[in-house]
């Protein structure tokens, strides 16, 4: 398992380019969430948008596979990650 920064994991989820990812990460409540994620959907988005800019707070939106609903990956708490058959340890 490679050793990557936060920084070069948010990069490799901008490059999965919608394909599917795993995540694991704690969350604001201190539990530890894993998921099964991906970017680039557009089910549910209504144009609106949001009213803050989730980036600033460290958060990037992602569609949960398994929620079928749309949740935050905390990148600050950000664990571990796999992506296109890569696993990476985030530190």
């Amino acid at each position: 398992m490679k050793r990557i920064s936060r920084k070069k994991a948010l990069e490799k989820l901008y490059e999965s380019a919608g394909r599917i990812f795993y995540a694991e990460f704690i969350k604001k409540d201190g539990s530890l969430r894993r998921m099964t994620a991906r970017l680039g959907v557009h089910k549910g988005v209504t144009g609106k948008g949001m009213r803050y800019d989730p980036l600033e707070r460290g958060l990037l939106p992602v569609y949960d596979m398994d929620k079928a609903d749309w949740r935050m990956i905390n990148l600050n708490t950000l664990r571990r990650l796999s992506v296109d058959h890569e696993r990476y340890l985030v530190a």
